[in-house]
């Protein structure tokens, strides 16, 4: 048993390697072909891999190209349930929401090559659905709101419109800076966070 702990943790190691290199050439395709043009057979070409590997680890191509969705979901089930006492959703939200305002290399190539498809900027919204319903059952909580109350629905909505919009190539204008577009997310929580305080009071 303790030869296979090392094993067992060099396999995973190896695996995403494996994945990390299937989603760094992948955008590297994406940004110098385009994602249309660009085949999982070249992908797996150019991360020496086999299409059949691409598939063990994503579904599609377009599972590629949000592949970070998944971690980004775990990361705020994280934030929102290990958040200090005292600490409201909103306050465990903005500081996942600064975490993710500095984007690596494959995100700002989702981003140019969501900008130019539409149906992209759908499967991005869609992929914002799961995010939400965490932020609606933190906000119930908060309101201690039963399973009918619409509020946390409405809470949370806004939150992921706002977030949305700061990251959306195809809703101008964009913000210049990380900074800039805190700002204007904070502009919102301000809103919502006296709405919040507001609904605890009645």
């Amino acid at each position: 048993m303790e030869m296979s702990r090392p094993a067992a943790g060099l396999r995973e190691r190896k695996k995403q390697k494996t994945r990390d290199t299937i989603v760094r050439v992948a955008a590297d395709l994406f940004a110098e072909h385009g994602y249309e043009k660009t085949t999982i057979a070249e992908i797996a070409e150019a991360a020496e891999v086999s299409p059949r590997t691409i598939f063990a680890y994503f579904a599609s191509k377009e599972d590629i190209l949000f592949c970070d969705f998944p971690e980004m979901e775990a990361r705020l089930a994280r934030a929102l349930r290990e958040r200090p006492e005292g600490a409201t959703a909103l306050d465990a939200l903005r500081e996942f929401i600064v975490g993710s305002l500095v984007p690596d290399h494959a995100a700002m190539v989702r981003k140019s090559i969501v900008a130019s498809d539409e149906t992209l900027q759908r499967g991005e919204r869609a992929r914002f659905a799961p995010l939400e319903e965490l932020m609606v059952g933190a906000i119930a909580e908060d309101l201690d709101a039963g399973p009918d109350d619409i509020r946390p629905r409405i809470v949370a909505a806004a939150l992921t419109a706002a977030f949305t919009a700061v990251h959306d190539p195809a809703a101008p204008p964009q913000p210049k800076s990380p900074e800039e577009a805190m700002a204007k997310i904070d502009d919102v929580m301000g809103f919502l966070r006296g709405g919040l305080e507001a609904l605890k009071r009645d």
